[in-house]
């Protein structure tokens, strides 16, 4: 069942935002490009995040229909997530912005300035 979104400005960017946006949601659902992972590696993967924002985070892409969630009835329980198709339709995107995400850490720092040209 997809979250009930309230969309601001009709924009089709702000849906995409809806769904992908945040701090850890494009990291792990680009984690999960490479295929099913169980959650402890999720967190391994992603240590500045709390197990708990990872779970909230994953609970709503599983939600919007892009993860889904794989429970194993074992001792000790054992909690896989992979994408789904929509998920993986997400590919390109996550793909663009680790390459935009590399080009951009290679420039050179600018200064921060106001936006009258002075330096802040």
């Amino acid at each position: 069942m997809a979250r009930k979104c309230d969309w601001k400005t009709g924009c089709d960017v702000e849906a995409t935002l809806a769904v992908v946006g945040g701090r850890w949601k494009p990291v792990l659902l680009f984690h999960l490009l490479d295929g099913r992972k169980r959650f402890s590696d999720l967190c391994r993967m992603t240590p500045n995040a709390t197990q708990r924002m990872i779970t909230l985070q994953l609970r709503e892409l599983e939600a919007d229909g892009v993860v889904a969630r794989h429970v194993f009835a074992e001792v000790p329980p054992r909690v896989e997530y992979e994408l789904t198709a929509l998920g993986r339709s997400l590919e390109p995107l996550l793909l663009h912005m680790r390459n935009w995400g590399e080009q951009y850490k290679r420039q050179p720092k600018l200064q921060d300035t106001r936006s009258d040209g002075s330096a802040l």
